[in-house]
């Protein structure tokens, strides 16, 4: 173990791409088991760690994101959230959180959430008199809605491999979802006066909003299509992904006009570049994983956290923090595929459902992305705006703790998680 430790935070010091670096870590621990003629252990693993069908949906999210991203469809939902909130005090900020709740529906994505309306919304909000850290505060806090509310990459990954059901996962992130939007335009409210937010307008009628609604329409029937395949079951995740990518390239090319063959190119080589970089993290970490089992790392830290206490409100609270410190540090599907072998376990023997244990780790994980020194959404709004990754973070912290208080409601309030899997027959 201490040797495949001190590779791997060795690489990862030396910058070396975390896909290599659990590579290389799991090739360390195969030669430390049993010398030279283990080795081929590890190209077999790399494969085998791919060969899920369930892995399918994930390229298939993510083109049906570029594509919707592409076609123009993310204005439409800025409109129709704009039409809705956008009259209060803090009014664009207030959009940007409710549009981050219809764009998750879309793309699932964290990053390309943050990098959207880093490039729209955030220009917008500091025209209208925001301070440029406040608006990539509120974009960020709002971008973790995006991999938790259904389709969610992330939930891919843990049902594949931790053999939970994937519908049950989409279902239970719903309910977490909304509550962290609710409670981020609560502190929006809240710091409105004390900041002087700017009022933009007058309550709109109900006409403007219909019309906003009948622009929106089209966008809005993406997630309705992915949610409600899955859920009712007509549809696996894998089917209803490929469905969505039909629909989004039957709009962009043939309504909006706006998908050319250039521009599909493009989306296909950026869904290669995303898919591959997952992908490889993935198929690293499997070699990492087997050895991990054969050493029976998940059961020596499931007893170390037992020995602790075995109080169930303890241990969730000790799972709590090694996830959130991990993710300060480490990427995020690479913590979560290294994790949750190590912490499924455990979540089963203190009498967590997997759903429960799946959806809050998933959160716990998705804090990270806003968070240093490793945050991905900070640094994509850095990138897309100018903005020092030091102002965002000191402006985000009012929303972090908000969900914060999310996480740890989730966390030991199971029926609010499991409310919509049991209703879809998901969990009994």
């Amino acid at each position: 173990m201490i040797w495949v430790a001190s590779t791997f935070f060795l690489l990862l010091i030396l910058g070396l791409p975390v896909g290599y670096t659990l590579g290389i870590a799991g090739v360390v621990g195969i030669l430390q088991m049993g010398g030279p003629e283990f080795l081929p252990m590890a190209p077999s693993r790399f494969f085998a760690g791919l060969d899920l069908f369930p892995f399918l949906a994930m390229p298939f999210f993510i083109l049906a994101g570029e594509l919707m991203n592409r076609s123009g469809m993310t204005e439409r939902i800025v409109g129709l959230a704009d039409a809705l909130v956008g009259w209060l005090r803090g009014g664009m900020a207030h959009s940007n959180m409710a549009a981050s709740v219809f764009f998750a529906g879309i793309t699932g994505s964290a990053t390309a959430d943050a990098a959207a309306f880093g490039n729209t919304l955030v220009p917008a909000m500091v025209r209208q008199g925001y301070t440029r850290s406040f608006a990539c505060a509120v974009t960020a806090a709002g971008s973790i809605i995006g991999p938790t509310i259904p389709p969610s990459t992330l939930m891919v990954i843990y049902g594949s491999i931790m053999g939970v059901s994937i519908a049950g996962l989409f279902a239970a992130g719903v309910l977490p979802g909304l509550l962290i939007a609710v409670l981020c335009m609560a502190v929006i409210a809240i710091l409105a006066r004390p900041l002087n937010l700017p009022k933009t307008g007058d309550r709109p009628s109900p006409r403007i909003i219909w019309v906003a609604f009948k622009n929106s329409l089209s966008s809005l029937v993406l997630p309705v299509i992915v949610l409600g395949g899955i859920l009712t079951g007509l549809a696996t995740p894998t089917e209803a992904a490929a469905l969505a990518i039909l629909y989004a390239l039957i709009f962009g090319r043939f309504v909006n006009k706006k998908l050319p063959n250039r521009e599909i190119v493009d989306v296909l080589i950026r869904t290669s570049q995303i898919t591959g970089v997952v992908f490889l993290i993935i198929a690293s970490a499997s070699i990492l994983g087997w050895w991990m089992t054969f050493e029976q790392i998940p059961q020596t830290i499931a007893a170390a956290f037992l020995a602790v206490s075995d109080n169930p409100a303890v241990i969730i609270g000790l799972i709590l923090a090694l996830l959130l410190i991990i993710g300060l540090f480490m990427d995020i599907n690479a913590s979560l595929i290294i994790l949750a072998p190590v912490l499924g376990p455990l979540t089963h023997q203190i009498g967590m459902d997997p759903v429960h244990a799946g959806i809050m780790i998933v959160l716990a994980l998705n804090l990270s992305l806003m968070t240093p020194p490793v945050g991905a959404c900070l640094f994509v709004l850095s990138s897309v705006t100018g903005e020092k990754i030091e102002s965002i973070a000191k402006s985000l912290w009012p929303f972090l703790i908000a969900e914060l208080l999310v996480l740890f409601l989730i966390a030991y309030w199971p029926d609010l998680t499991l409310l919509l899997p049991r209703l879809s027959g998901f969990v009994q």
